[in-house]
């Protein structure tokens, strides 16, 4: 077999999931991946790591080096190597082998492995969920959309934050535990988004009314952000709807005033 057509036979196999051949690739990909994350989150109890530690560090490095050569031949078969590397999936899939390899030098690294877990974005070309992708699709064009306002909308609740975390590290002091002006906005912005750790809490009372305030402007803004994503969304779903779509070919592209399908000819 010639190499040109072995690359061929390769990409079909590796890129494409309209084959059989590409269709079994991608579900033992898939159950490989599953695998070696519930490796990885059963290796990290101590029990278990005590009893299992051996076989799991042999089959995680088993999975590691078949995601090598799987990297490898993704990169060998590609028509544009260059672009699959660093693509977001080639990317993805590089992270996903670097962890383990890591281990050997850093202890700990190659709990990072859980990354894999994003390769599983695969399945959306694997079981044909078109909708599923067009509505991330959506959702992505919504926040690019709205990534004006919601800047606007950060900016403003960081001058919030300083301006609070700055008036309580005046009012409480370093004796009621606000010992500097970053940890009293670190405390405005645990209080402002509702988390309420606990560990910082102002104890006069000009403080607690401050913080009074504070928490009832989270609840007032913390809806801020999803209603400007959602007035996006709607657009996007009134756009979708406005559409006309061939019931011949389902091609969803024509002018305003067409009678006909320009893609098959079917009546509108």
């Amino acid at each position: 077999m010639s190499e040109n057509k072995l690359r061929s036979k390769l990409y079909r196999i590796i890129f494409e999931a309209d084959t059989p051949g590409g269709k079994t690739f991608d579900i033992i990909l898939l159950i490989a991946i599953l695998l070696s994350v519930i490796i990885v989150l059963l290796d990290s109890v101590a029990s278990l790591n005590e009893k299992y530690g051996a076989l799991f560090n042999t089959l995680e490095w088993i999975l590691t080096v078949l995601f090598t050569v799987e990297y490898i031949l993704r990169i060998y078969s590609a028509h544009k190597p260059i672009r699959y590397i660093f693509s977001f999936y080639g990317i993805i899939d590089l992270l996903a082998i670097l962890p383990t390899y890591l281990s050997l030098v850093l202890t700990g690294t190659h709990f990072l492995v859980v990354i894999r877990v994003l390769r599983l974005l695969r399945v959306f070309r694997v079981l044909k969920l078109a909708r599923y992708v067009g509505a991330a699709n959506n959702l992505r064009t919504a926040l690019k959309n709205s990534r004006a306002k919601i800047v606007v909308f950060i900016e403003v609740v960081l001058a919030i934050v300083v301006i609070i975390g700055s008036m309580m590290y005046l009012i409480e002091g370093p004796e009621n535990g606000f010992n500097n002006i970053p940890k009293s906005i670190y405390w405005a912005i645990v209080t402002i988004t509702t988390v309420g750790y606990g560990d910082i809490a102002p104890n006069t009372p000009i403080g607690q009314i401050l913080a009074s305030i504070l928490m009832l402007t989270g609840y007032a803004i913390i809806a801020v952000p999803t209603g400007i994503i959602t007035t996006e969304m709607t657009k996007l779903s009134r756009k979708e709807s406005d559409k006309r779509v061939c019931e011949g070919c389902h091609y969803d592209v024509h002018d305003p005033d067409a009678a006909y399908c320009k893609k098959c000819g079917h009546a509108l």
